[in-house]
């Protein structure tokens, strides 16, 4: 199953981020495990210095404002 983590500390554009990524989630019918990760510490473990950042299967893909539904899709593409 994919995991997927969204990180920041809770703002509009991180509550954004996470509601884009469950709605494309839910669209594409992709069963997939998100995460909100809100401490900071565990956030600098992943080198994200703006958020929100956005982590899929522990790699980093995306930093700072909401993406892009279209980036959102690109990086769901071929899961299940």
């Amino acid at each position: 199953m994919t995991e997927i983590k969204v990180l920041g500390t809770g703002c509009a554009n991180c509550k954004a981020t996470q509601k884009l990524i469950e709605d494309v989630l839910a669209a594409k019918g992709i069963a997939a495990r998100v995460e909100k990760v809100e401490d900071i510490p565990s956030i600098m473990k992943y080198g994200v210095l703006s958020t929100p950042g956005v982590v899929v299967d522990g790699k980093v893909m995306h930093a700072g404002g909401v993406p892009s539904r279209a980036q959102v899709e690109s990086w769901l593409a071929g899961r299940s």
